[in-house]
């Protein structure tokens, strides 16, 4: 049975977005949970750093895999992210979030050691092709000023309407896609991995990330266009077999 990639985004963002939501109806509780742990950490408490690697470790491993070359290079710089953590409690203000301040160091590390690496000639040919400043998207498509600047303001339209269900016809489908995240260039995979993977609210991308709400969304739209082709690409592969 064919599935066509609309079908595969829309399923995606179905459920991206119905994570958001919950995450927002959440996000008081997922607060004071945060402030306890923090305690917690602080008092030396048996089990609560455990539980802080519980939660975080794997969405750390996927975000440095878009830094380094390999997972296991990859989880080295997060085993130094737990070290600086450990030896940063007592400095952290509180400022941001734990797991944005968490993320934060990660992402210091990982950049760190890519350049340690002699990786980060590969980088910036990669990122030259996404420089913010091309402006491949209307400025005009977005609020400039106001509650919502940065915003859209001329939405692109939805990945698809069609029924999710066919995309249970084929697994294939759904692993190119997850092929096409790993593979987009580091400045869109964080942006995807950060806001329709982890779920993370998008002013904490801004922040962790260090961009400004308008590269975000232009950043956002870019990397899910790009999954998209890929993925398309990969079904008229398939039409053709």
């Amino acid at each position: 049975m064919n599935v066509d990639a609309s079908t595969v985004t829309e399923f995606s963002s179905h459920r991206m977005v119905a994570s958001r939501k919950l995450k927002l109806t959440q996000s008081d509780a997922v607060a004071n949970e945060e402030i306890a742990l923090l305690a917690r950490l602080r008092q030396g408490e048996d089990g609560a750093f455990d539980e802080l690697v519980m939660r975080y470790h794997s969405a750390l491993i996927r975000m440095a895999m878009g830094y380094v070359a390999d997972r296991e290079v990859a989880e080295e710089v997060v085993q130094d992210t737990w070290m600086a953590v450990i030896e940063g409690l007592g400095r952290f203000e509180r400022r941001s979030s734990l797991r944005t301040w968490v993320i934060g160091i990660m992402i210091h590390k990982a950049k760190d050691r890519g350049v340690r690496e002699k990786r980060h000639t590969t980088f910036s040919s990669l990122e030259s092709v996404d420089d913010d400043s091309d402006e491949t998207i209307d400025p005009s498509r977005f609020h400039q000023s106001g509650e919502w600047a940065g915003h859209w303001a001329l939405p692109p339209q939805p990945w698809d309407g069609q029924t999710p269900e066919k995309l249970l016809a084929s697994q294939q489908a759904v692993n190119a896609m997850y092929r096409a995240i790993e593979v987009l260039p580091k400045t869109l995979k964080e942006v995807l991995i950060l806001r329709d993977v982890e779920g993370v609210d998008a002013n904490e991308v801004c922040e962790i990330l260090k961009i400004t709400a308008t590269n975000l969304y232009v950043r956002l739209h870019r990397a899910r266009e790009r999954v998209r082709q890929a993925v398309e690409t990969y079904l008229e592969g398939q039409s053709t077999v």
